[in-house]
């Protein structure tokens, strides 16, 4: 038996919208007053699709807005722009504040069974450069990006090709595109609401002229090669279309802000998109705030910066550590500062590389018992109360309380504090040797010294390490670390180089059954406990190794499973068996979570919830609160 699921969304009363537009009942945005003025931007009628999104803020318990306002905020690198395109939050599909499903850029799509999905875009919806999106946006993706392997040899994203073979596009209409798989592809939708979310449609109309199929000028092309300094046509097409992290100002989007700035820059300028396809209930066009603007600045100071009357929002660059100077700032500045829950399986995590080139270490840390001894070692209640104020939870590396696949045992596995038994594991494994200081010996003779390397943006790492230092030392194991620039630390690990890292555990600590369980296997090279297995599973098998540790190759079996069902009963007890299996080999070593998140914002500035949670996964940082909704209150 097929079954379906549909979805519409913003349809309802869509159609009173334009009419109410139209008859000038709603005022347009001041922003937007001298192109209009001048007649190169049309009014707002005829810039929103005949059915935009309508978003019921009364509902939601939100107030509706008005137009209007500059939001500074502050990024740590060039790169950080893409945060806008995670805080904007314009997806085919999205999840709401209670991590359901929802059509957003589509009006509505339906799922048959997981492998047929169709997709119906809204009439009249416009890219931000006024041209119109429709399907043939898709097709142009599919056929001439995805299918080309110039642009694509890897042959696509894994998400759309988890069984090893592509899906049948059909383009139905100009306003219907379908996506069929012959077996269920349940990471379809996760993926497409996710923070970075996968790619399936550009601005042909725009990226044509940079595609050799399209651009019949060589001279031309040669030209714009050597403008953006690329040697080959395909890597100019890739710079050009690049959408999630938004260089090129000219790329049309459907962001509710767009770049304005070109590269390099020490301050980027995110502009309202006229043509954005979400309004209130009361017909005025979201977003309210007509700017933001990112300022860039060590990410070491980004706090000191905040704190000092600099950001008008700050989320990111900030840590638990820094809210006692943030809240102090209230009595400065006209800015509030909440606590919202970080949504991660662990706000500290050690991640021993099962994949180090030291031949003895990986050895050893291959060997359950040596990762339960190094958790058992740890006394977090120390840290929570040191570090967190008492107000984490010592926990695993595993799901919150929030997720409804929660269950105590997993949170609990390893945790306890218990130096005797981590003692006697060390000793089982045939570690019994010590020098005159009682640093353990390894088989080879040399001292048991566990380097942590950590990428050093947050103090609060460092302060963790040395309680751990402490802790370890009374077992017998020597604990140093290593401070790294991000992209060093990443590819140190890579390489091998690393043994053991300090991060954050899993990105999506609120999961439901139906979002994929991938982090819980070697799937990505990033995953800093076995990144050599994660890329030869991100290759294809092309590049990086198999799992060869049972336990590790049985979780990328599961997920499988998990991929190959379309039964909601069957994915939950695929999940369950990989937390299982995950929490009991102690993959990683989780410390502390349900931690909270400081959010700074202006005083003045709506809209924000004063709890929620707060990760990368699934919540897209703000993303999933609307911050087109947010909007200024004059006193």
């Amino acid at each position: 038996m097929v079954t379906r699921r549909t979805f519409l969304g913003g349809l309802v009363g869509a159609a009173i919208a334009p009419a109410v537009l139209r008859a000038g009942q709603v005022g347009e945005p001041e922003f937007l007053k001298e192109r209009l003025t001048s007649g190169s931007l049309p009014p707002m009628a005829e810039r929103i699709p005949v059915r935009p999104r309508i978003v019921n803020l009364k509902e939601m318990g939100l107030e509706p807005g008005a137009y209007g306002g500059t939001v500074r905020t502050i990024i740590g690198s060039q790169r950080d722009i893409r945060f806008m395109t995670i805080y904007g939050y314009a997806r085919l599909v999205g999840y709401n504040k209670h991590l359901q499903f929802q059509p957003d850029i589509l009006a509505g799509f339906q799922s048959e069974d997981d492998t047929v999905f169709t997709f119906t875009l809204r009439e009249g919806h416009k890219w931000s450069d006024g041209q119109p999106f429709t399907a043939d946006d898709f097709r142009y993706w599919w056929e001439d990006v995805i299918l080309n392997d110039k642009l694509t040899p890897g042959g696509g994203a894994l998400e759309l090709r988890p069984h090893g073979s592509l899906p049948r596009f059909e383009m139905l209409d100009p306003l219907t595109v379908r996506y069929s798989w012959e077996k269920p592809n349940p990471m379809f939708l996760p993926t497409l609401a996710g923070p970075q979310p996968l790619v399936i449609f550009g601005p042909g109309h725009y990226l044509k002229q940079f595609h050799k199929k399209f651009q019949p000028d060589q001279a031309k092309m040669d030209e714009l090669m050597k403008t953006y300094r690329v040697k080959k046509w395909q890597d100019l097409h890739i710079k050009m279309a690049r959408s999630y992290r938004p260089e090129n100002p000219n790329l049309p989007t459907l962001d509710p802000w767009r770049n304005t700035t070109p590269l390099p820059s020490e301050q980027f300028v995110f502009e309202r998109n006229p043509f954005f396809h979400r309004i209130d209930e009361n017909g005025r066009q979201l977003p309210y705030l007509d700017r933001f603007i990112l300022n860039v600045s060590s990410s070491s100071i980004i706090a000191a910066k905040a704190g000092a009357g600099e950001a008008d929002l700050q989320v990111t660059g900030i840590d638990f550590n820094d809210y006692t100077f943030l809240k102090e700032a209230e009595k400065r500045f006209p800015v509030k500062v909440n606590l919202w829950k970080l949504a991660r399986g662990s706000r500290i995590t050690l991640l021993p590389n099962l994949n180090c080139a030291d031949e003895v270490w990986r050895g050893l840390f291959r060997d359950v018992r040596l990762r339960r001894a190094l958790s058992l070692a740890i006394d977090r209640h120390e840290i929570n109360m040191v570090a967190f104020y008492g107000l984490g939870t010592p926990s695993a590396d595993t799901v919150l309380p929030d997720s409804p696949l929660f269950k105590q045992e997993y949170a609990d596995a390893f945790v306890k504090f218990d130096p005797d038994e981590a003692n006697r594991l060390l000793d089982e494994l045939g570690l019994t040797k010590r020098d005159d200081d009682g640093i353990r010996l390894l088989p080879d003779g040399r001292r048991a010294e566990i380097t942590v390397e950590t990428a050093g943006e947050s103090n609060l790492d460092t302060d963790v390490l040395e309680l751990v230092h402490d802790h370890w030392a009374n077992i017998g194991l020597a604990l140093y670390t290593r401070t790294s620039q991000r992209d060093v630390f990443r590819n140190r690990a890579m390489s091998g180089s690393i043994m053991m890292s300090i991060w954050y555990g899993l990105d999506n600590g609120v999961p439901t059954a139906d979002m994929s369980p991938s982090g819980l296997a070697p799937t990505l090279d990033d995953q800093l406990q076995w990144p050599l297995w994660g890329m030869h599973y991100l290759s294809a098998g092309q590049e990086g190794v198999a799992p060869d540790l049972p336990e590790a190759a049985e979780m990328v079996d599961l997920l499988s499973q998990w991929g190959s069902t379309a039964k909601f009963e069957e994915r939950q007890v695929i999940w369950h068996k990989m937390l299982s299996l995950y929490t009991q080999q102690v993959f990683s070593i989780g410390l502390i979570n349900s931690t909270l998140q400081p959010i700074l914002r202006a005083a003045k500035l709506q809209n924000l919830p004063e709890k929620a949670l707060y990760g990368f996964d699934p919540t897209s940082y703000l993303g999933v609160y609307m911050p087109d909704a947010f909007w200024y209150k004059e006193a």
